[in-house]
């Protein structure tokens, strides 16, 4: 049996819903994959890291739950500003340190509320004494809203950490080169400006976004994004240094002079696309609006249902040829069942992956 452990972050322990600890159950899916249950009763999960058998998920009402093989004890989290959990804001991304295991140390993306103004920020967690303890502010003052938040966190191949931010239903601050809004952000892990960003002494490093949710590397170090589009027209787009993405001048298959089309859009239908990660020349892709997890062939474009009939899929990990996954029906956008919110193994029986 995994033990569920919830981390709550500081002054949002009252009135919290705890889930419980699940027994692993397996189904197979009219998709034709089996899924394996790791755990349910989760509040509004959004991110997944592993570390080795210790799953850690954040939670959007500002839980982080650990699910560990060694039933370790958990404490609180100190934050020094309180997450706000308001419309699609709250505790978002999360990554764990390259050097995790020794140093204990986390990066995590929140919504807080500062002179009535939602807002978002990068800070660096360090578990102490079995606690986590805020420890830095990496970047800070992101405008933030009750939609478009962004919120994915990813270190890349090139060891610096990227944030995904949206245009905090601001739609003009996502080509303005100034604002952290609307944008891919690029920094070092102590939250300084790389000197070869695409733009002096700036965090951007691609603009003319709308609510990028989900980044990936593939094996040749190519960098790739999910976007929600504003009505459809949801979008794949590989990702250039000090490139524009085009919103909210165009989207879909329209053009303009020095704006990049997505490598792929959904036309008419909504897939609302979020996390996503890459395995053997394909993108895996966890749908919220589309409720499934499909994959994304980079060479052929073609596109394929992995799995469906789990509802809203949030967040896609893929480790050891393995695909985890977490539902998110309880954002108030879905239908939960009595055990949601899931996550979930999923193996491919025709050996997809």
């Amino acid at each position: 049996m995994k033990i569920i452990k919830y981390i709550v972050l500081l002054g949002l322990l009252s009135g919290c819903s705890l889930g419980d600890s699940t027994e692993s159950q397996k189904n197979v899916t009219a998709s034709g994959s089996e899924i394996e249950i790791l755990a349910k009763n989760l509040d509004i999960p959004w991110t997944i890291a592993k570390q080795d058998e210790s799953f850690y998920l954040t939670q959007r009402s500002g839980k982080i739950i650990e699910i560990d093989s060694d039933n370790k004890i958990t404490q609180e989290v100190a934050v020094t500003k309180k997450v706000q959990h308001e419309g699609e804001g709250g505790l978002l991304g999360f990554i764990l340190a390259p050097d995790f295991k020794t140093t204990k140390q986390a990066y995590a993306y929140h919504t807080y509320k500062e002179n009535n103004l939602l807002k978002n920020r990068v800070v660096l967690l360090e578990k102490q004494n079995q606690t986590w303890v805020e420890k830095k502010v990496i970047l800070e003052d992101i405008p933030g809203g009750v939609i478009h938040n962004g919120g994915r966190l990813k270190i890349g191949p090139d060891n610096m950490l990227y944030a995904t931010t949206g245009d905090s239903g601001n739609t003009s601050l996502s080509q303005d080169k100034n604002s952290l809004a609307g944008k891919i952000l690029r920094m070092t892990l102590d939250g300084g400006i790389p000197e070869d960003n695409p733009f002096s002494s700036s965090y951007v490093y691609s603009y003319g976004h709308r609510n990028p949710q989900g980044l990936v590397w593939d094996e040749k170090g190519t960098l790739y994004s999910t976007e929600h589009g504003q009505s459809a027209h949801d979008e794949i787009n590989l990702i250039k240094p000090g490139s524009n993405y085009g919103w909210p001048v165009i989207q879909g298959d329209e053009k303009a002079q020095n704006m990049e089309s997505p490598l792929y859009h959904t036309g008419e239908d909504t897939w609302a696309p979020s996390g996503i990660d890459f395995s053997n020349g394909k993108l895996y892709i966890a749908t919220l609006r589309g409720e499934k997890i499909q994959s994304f062939d980079l060479t052929t474009k073609d596109v394929d249902v992995l799995h469906s009939n789990s509802g809203r899929m949030r967040d896609i990990l893929i480790k050891d040829d393995i695909l985890y996954s977490i539902t998110s029906n309880r954002d108030g956008r879905g239908s939960p069942s009595s055990d949601d919110d899931l996550l979930i193994k999923l193996t491919e029986l025709n050996q997809e992956m």
